[in-house]
């Protein structure tokens, strides 16, 4: 795929903002709870996080995992433990699997833990949680402040005007807006961003991102799109082939307009939305580098 594809600028005013207010209110916490999605960990990932956070320990959590592969999540989480993270998986609309991140953050802050105890010191563990935008943060956020003992802004000692949600284990979380990079150079990148719904679908050309899908679905896992929609995926010859099969894909659902033509806009929309959704099975796009911490 060409990787020098359509350069996506994205980064506006308060995007700037944002990262100031980061890197001011590192300060505050202990470490950082950085929110993926677990199909596309990579693309995901703001490049700049490891910059921003200056050594803070990170805890990296893998959302969405439902809808992702389960080997593809293990082999993550060993990439990210590999590199001195802390990694756990989850669904945060379902709730499945948020009650790990405390034990987590309280693991991977043993050492301040016992330092504070050994001076006689109960303080909160205190995390900022990160992500770009539509990867689930808010979905989190949400869950655990409907669970929260109370909203601690106005605490003293904590500062006012922020986000903070007092979680189970004496745990204090702070929530920030998401941040995304300045462009998205990397064409296999906006592609993996788009596919999973990240980047909003009205600044694409949602049947090329179709057909683009589509040829990855094809590679390496025709029988999905045989199974889910009745249609021949493979084999697929190149950008024409994944034009004709999006055709087909909308004649079997039957998704015609006048004179009995293809609605290829329509038939894009129900793709990305079932792919979207798990509803053609549970996929990883992309995996940990080999010969790393895998």
């Amino acid at each position: 795929m060409d990787r020098q594809g359509p350069n996506i600028q994205w980064y506006p005013g308060h995007m700037t903002k944002t990262r100031r207010m980061i890197e001011a209110d590192l300060r505050l916490v202990d470490a950082v709870v950085e929110i993926i999605d677990a199909r596309i960990p990579e693309s995901s990932r703001n490049p700049m996080i490891p910059e921003l956070v200056r050594g803070k320990k990170r805890l990296v959590v893998l959302n969405k995992s439902d809808l992702s592969d389960p080997a593809a999540n293990r082999r993550w989480m060993r990439h990210f433990e590999g590199l001195g993270c802390a990694a756990i998986e989850l669904n945060a609309l379902t709730g499945q699997g948020v009650g790990a991140i405390a034990p987590a953050l309280r693991r991977l802050l043993a050492e301040k833990v016992a330092r504070d105890r050994a001076r006689g010191m109960n303080k909160p563990l205190r995390a900022m949680v990160l992500g770009i935008p539509n990867v689930g943060k808010s979905s989190l956020i949400n869950r655990l402040a409907k669970g929260a003992k109370a909203q601690v802004a106005d605490r003293p000692g904590v500062t006012r005007g922020k986000q903070w949600i007092r979680m189970a284990g004496n745990i204090d979380l702070l929530d920030t807006p998401g941040i995304l990079w300045p462009k998205f150079e990397d064409e296999q990148v906006a592609l993996h961003l788009a596919f999973t719904g990240a980047i909003k679908d009205d600044i694409m050309d949602l049947e090329e991102v179709a057909c683009k899908l589509l040829a990855w679905l094809a590679r390496q896992a025709p029988q999905a799109l045989e199974a889910r929609y009745g249609v021949q995926a493979a084999p697929l010859e190149g950008a024409q082939g994944a034009h004709d099969l999006l055709q087909d894909i909308g004649r079997a659902r039957n998704l015609l307009m006048a004179g009995g033509v293809v609605d290829s806009g329509r038939a894009a929309v129900v793709l990305l939305d079932e792919f979207r959704g798990g509803k053609l099975g549970r996929f990883t796009l992309e995996l940990p580098p080999a010969g790393g911490a895998s």
